[in-house]
């Protein structure tokens, strides 16, 4: 990662919007997050409906929400790194007008179909939001106010999160299912009103005018990456020859993928990038923790409902106190990272997560929906601490030219993380509990399959932690003079 000169980032300082537009571009930023959110959130509580209203089997409902999650992992570094070619103001402006057409399209379209293509071009916009908007953070606020700024965005990606399951349900019993894309409409217009008004204009870089965009990098890496999400979302655990065969040619693809950079005149990411330990460990450490992440939203629901005997109303009530933890504890963690730095709250963070991980993991039945609770606002909390850290972190040192294309990188970690842990969680839930069907299995299995998941997400927080003491080790050490 190319550390900015002092010059550059007093330079940056200088330039950083009034505090007028400054404020208003960050609304422009945080409302592209909240929208981006919602919008894989929200359409999770409409696929009971929408099998009724089109007829359709519940596995082709079910592209409605892949079609989103597998536009937006495939393209996410691709658009980070458009972003810094052509520019960010430009790209964010015309990624918001085709999240708001997308979503309109969706919402009138008359067969199912439709609604899956509407949903696959929504993504490709929210996948530009959610790039370009962490992105732009450090061509508007100063470099000393990084870290509340990306307090700011993750609150606004953790109220996105939810909100979206129940204000989907108010929107679908007040005015039915097409509502629920309709509602993103308003919202995306204020947000290009915000965006076009106050957002810095792009300024020319010297790779506009150099070699073409990396068309070969970007559709091994987008084949690459769908490939990968469809076998971890499609296999539900289950490892078949299908799925078997999707993680190999993700395999293969990636292979071609780094060959095809080392080849490239323009690539579509710098390899030389990931030789900074900072950058990798803070990737790699995101991975782990979005991993671990997934396991609350995959065990809890099977845990609260057949364990502890919750309706389904007052489960989805304990599942959103975690989002709304990490939304309320966004911006004074921000406030922290400016005043402490990130070194230190990114082990604060993952000394939580790990805390939480293991609380769950020694947690009886009989302790109740409060021997839950506790620990899941412990995790939370921590995670919430960790991503402003490292989000922080992993920005604050960038090329001001490779912004875009880092930004994307860190929101795809995350999201593979995410997918994996749906995937790897699931099969240690399931594996633990003894049985193949969690609806069906004894109360006290589920327990156990709970307890036994959060102690390999234990460990898989125990990995991140090493890994960002190592990362951080090594990056000491080659900044640190040589004896002579």
């Amino acid at each position: 990662m190319n550390r900015p000169l002092h010059t550059e980032d007093e330079a940056r300082d200088a330039s950083a919007s009034s505090p007028r537009s400054a404020r208003g571009a960050l609304a422009a930023l945080a409302l592209s997050m909240l929208l981006s959110s919602l919008g894989t959130s929200i359409a999770n509580v409409a696929l009971p409906t929408l099998t009724q209203v089109f007829e359709a089997a519940f596995q082709a409902a079910s592209w409605i929400v892949l079609a989103y999650l597998l536009t937006v992992t495939s393209s996410i570094v691709s658009v980070g790194r458009l972003g810094d070619r052509i520019g960010r103001r430009r790209l964010l402006l015309a990624g918001l007008s085709l999240f708001t057409a997308a979503s309109m399209a969706a919402g009138l379209a008359p067969a199912l179909w439709l609604v899956i293509v509407a949903r696959a071009v929504q993504g490709l916009g929210a996948a530009v939001m959610m790039a370009l908007s962490i992105a732009f953070v450090g061509d508007v606020v100063p470099k000393a106010r990084t870290g509340r700024a990306m307090g700011l965005l993750g609150t606004a990606s953790a109220i996105g999160t939810a909100l979206g399951p129940s204000l989907g349900g108010v929107l679908i019993d007040q005015f039915g299912w097409r509502a629920i894309f309709l509602v993103n409409v308003p919202l995306a217009l204020a947000a290009v009103l915000l965006a076009r008004r106050c957002l810095p204009a792009d300024r020319p870089t010297p790779e506009a005018h150099g070699a073409g965009f990396d068309v070969v990098g970007t559709l091994l890496l987008a084949a690459t990456l769908a490939a990968y999400a469809l076998a971890m979302t499609l296999g539900r655990g289950h490892l078949g020859l299908f799925n078997l065969s999707l993680v190999i040619a993700s395999v293969i693809g990636a292979g071609l993928f780094l060959f095809a950079e080392t080849r490239a005149a323009a690539p579509l990411i710098r390899l030389a990038l990931f030789g900074d330990p900072t950058l990798s460990a803070s990737l790699l450490a995101n991975l782990l923790v979005s991993t671990v992440l997934m396991a609350t939203l995959v065990v809890g629901p099977f845990y609260l409902s057949r364990s502890l005997g919750l309706d389904a109303g007052l489960v989805g009530g304990v599942l959103s106190l975690g989002p709304i933890v990490a939304a309320l504890l966004g911006v004074p963690a921000g406030r922290i990272v400016d005043r402490i730095g990130t070194g230190r709250m990114s082990i604060i963070g993952l000394v939580g997560i790990a805390t939480g991980a293991c609380l769950l993991a020694m947690t009886p039945e009989t302790l109740g929906v409060p021997g839950y609770v506790a620990p899941t606002v412990v995790l939370t909390a921590g995670y919430a601490l960790f991503q402003v850290a490292n989000n922080t972190a992993v920005m604050a040192g960038v090329d001001p030219q490779q912004r875009g294309v880092v930004s994307g990188t860190l929101n795809l970690s995350r999201n593979l993380g995410l997918i994996t842990g749906a995937a790897v969680m699931g099969a240690v839930f399931a594996f633990a509990s003894g049985t193949d069907e969690i609806t069906a299995a004894d109360p006290a299995a589920v327990a156990a399959g709970m307890r036994s998941t959060f102690v390999v997400a234990a460990a898989l927080i125990v990995a991140a932690l090493a890994v960002v003491a190592g990362g951080r080790a090594l990056a000491a050490r080659r900044l640190s003079p040589v004896a002579p």
